[in-house]
């Protein structure tokens, strides 16, 4: 995957976060892509249109009604020059304009001329991104092949916190790369699972497990970037939807992420199994709240849940299955008896506690498959799992030949 060359063209609404946006045509030039940048009048309130002439090396574009550019029908010219438009930040304005084909400004316009797969960052507060209006053009937009990434969760420059933040530049870098393809997993459909499972004891209390997410997460991520179609099953997690991940199906408890787990395994070509699962469920769950009875203690009888990694080895045709295993200690034997018990393909074991796996930036990971074995050393949970995915893309080409 390479961006050298590539035709970008970024649009850029009206919002705060157009700041951003300047960063963005940085990454991209770095990379060697030819950007050139479309504003609406409302985004040259935040940044000039001179600070984004000077990162891309060519004029920007903000008025339908430029004469000297459009005596040679210079948006034609925009729609039909672009391989990829993106709309970094992307306004609810422009949504709801693009959603009801509205062509009343030049980005919206070039936007309906061009046949270029078409890309979103949305950027907005999190009640207006929660209003039915927005998410009604949102999911118009996607029916119509509209690529949407974020937005993600985090504190808003109102001072809200909630979902509505726009993705980072290097993350939207990474998700305009991954989607010319030509990566180690072009073609292939991965499912990943990801985060803790809760399972409830009544209204108020769960069992648990500490699992952040974030390590399947950015495997979700890394396997869009190696050109993998990736749906994501996630645990009861804040973490916003990776940059590139065509689906993403929420649950909570272990049965849950079990059912969407064998669903989705039905298209995919790998199952990476990052999630934390709990391997017990209360018999009962209170529909009230438990009292808490002086001197009394409160017991719990348990059921095991059912394993989602056996119940797909078990089957006659099923994905490349990799497993995960955390463990405190003798991590290699843990890890080596899962893999045959469990009938993997590959497992990837890490040791938790003493600062990393849970809770933790960084992780470290030793693979294991039927005969061999490689060491992934502590790095940020990003980068290892981009070395995670290498790995894996080795091993499944290797099983297929």
């Amino acid at each position: 995957m390479s961006l050298a060359q590539r035709r970008i063209l970024l649009g850029v609404s009206g919002g705060i976060a157009a700041y951003k946006s300047c960063e963005l045509v940085r990454r991209l030039r770095e990379l060697a892509a030819e950007v050139r940048v479309v504003m609406t009048e409302g985004a040259t309130q935040f940044v000039s249109p001179t600070t984004f002439q000077a990162l891309s090396g060519q004029p920007v574009r903000v008025s339908l009604w430029d004469e000297q550019a459009e005596a040679a029908m210079g948006h034609i010219e925009l729609a039909r020059w672009a391989e990829r438009i993106l709309i970094a930040p992307a306004s609810a304005d422009i949504i709801a304009r693009l959603a009801h084909g509205h062509a009343d400004d030049l980005l919206a316009t070039v936007c309906l001329a061009s046949a270029a797969p078409l890309y979103l960052a949305p950027a907005m507060n999190q009640q207006m991104w929660a209003h039915p209006a927005v998410q009604a053009n949102v999911t118009l937009l996607r029916q119509r092949g509209a690529h949407v990434l974020g937005p993600a969760d985090g504190e808003q420059a109102c001072g809200d916190v909630g979902s509505g933040r726009m993705l980072e530049p290097h993350e939207l870098r990474n998700a305009l790369q991954s989607s010319f393809g030509g990566g180690v997993l072009d073609g292939l459909h991965v499912l990943v699972s990801a985060g803790p499972t809760y399972e409830d004891i009544d209204p108020v209390r769960f069992i648990g497990n500490r699992s952040s997410g974030r390590m399947g997460f950015a495997v979700a991520e890394a396997a869009a970037q190696a050109g993998a179609e990736v749906t994501l099953v996630a645990g009861p997690v804040s973490l916003a939807t990776p940059a590139g991940v065509a689906q993403r199906i929420d649950v909570r408890s272990a049965a849950q992420m079990h059912a969407a787990v064998l669903d989705a395994a039905r298209q995919a070509d790998i199952y990476i199994a990052a999630a934390a699962v709990g391997d017990y469920r209360p018999n009962e769950v209170s529909a009230q709240k438990l009292k808490k009875l002086d001197g009394a203690k409160l017991a719990l009888q348990l059921s095991e849940n059912p394993d989602i990694l056996t119940s797909l080895s078990t089957q006659p045709e099923h994905p490349f299955l990799v497993g995960f295993a955390a463990e405190t200690h003798d991590v290699a034997d843990y890890a080596q008896d899962k893999l045959r018990r469990k009938g993997l393909d590959m497992i990837a074991a890490n040791q938790v506690g003493d600062g990393l796996g849970f809770e933790a930036a960084d992780n470290a990971l030793q693979l294991y498959w039927a005969d061999g074995a490689v060491e992934l050393p502590r790095a940020a949970k990003p980068e290892l799992a981009r070395q995670l995915i290498a790995q894996v893309a080795v091993r499944y080409r290797a099983s297929r030949r």
